[in-house]
């Protein structure tokens, strides 16, 4: 194992396992294909991530906030709420329509590390619903929105359109007409929450 000269980080790590996982498969993929990858011994690995599985763990937990940053910046803007929780919704859709037809190999690892590690989906949802929240929150404040509750009317609109984001439906994803039934759906949830 050559030196490496980087300075050895946990975001390193994580690409490396991406790369990794992609190669071999996350039933073949090791914490030593990880570590001879970087050019450090897997001990290294080993004072990031204490177990394989913290490293899975993290790895999955990476790649999900992906799109929640991506979506955070719309959540952030300051222009008229609907029209944001539009661009949410469409924003959400392309980046796992984008994940799941960019590289199916990597797509179908994540399946299988997301069914190991369901808390971190857990958090990446009330991440997403989150977001949410806040536009719904938002648009009640400036009276384009009717919610009692914002955070159950988020949750709601989030189970509504998860047709669009679920991997569960990924299949579905590049069929002929998709478009228009994402369309039809973000439709009506904006007008359920029309003031």
């Amino acid at each position: 194992m050559a030196p490496t000269s980087e300075t050895l980080t946990a975001e390193r790590i994580l690409a490396a396992t991406e790369e990794v996982l992609r190669r071999h498969g996350p039933a073949k993929a090791t914490v030593v294909d990880v570590a001879r990858a970087l050019g450090v011994s897997h001990g290294s690995v080993y004072r990031h991530f204490r177990t394989k599985a913290a490293l899975r763990e993290a790895v999955t937990q990476h790649w999900l906030d992906r799109t929640s940053e991506a979506l955070a910046g719309i959540v952030a803007e300051d222009r008229d709420p609907a029209l944001r929780l539009r661009d949410w919704f469409t924003g959400l859709f392309a980046a796992k329509r984008e994940k799941a037809g960019d590289d199916p190999q990597l797509f179908a690892t994540y399946q299988v590390l997301i069914g190991e590690n369901s808390a971190v989906v857990e958090r990446h949802i009330a991440d997403l619903t989150g977001q949410l929240t806040e536009i719904v929150r938002d648009g009640v404040a400036r009276g384009v929105f009717d919610a009692a509750d914002p955070a159950v009317s988020a949750r709601a609109a989030f189970d509504a359109t998860g047709r669009f984001h679920d991997p569960c439906y990924a299949r579905e994803w590049e069929q002929p007409g998709i478009e228009a039934d994402f369309e039809a759906v973000v439709v009506l949830v904006l007008r359920g929450l029309r003031a």
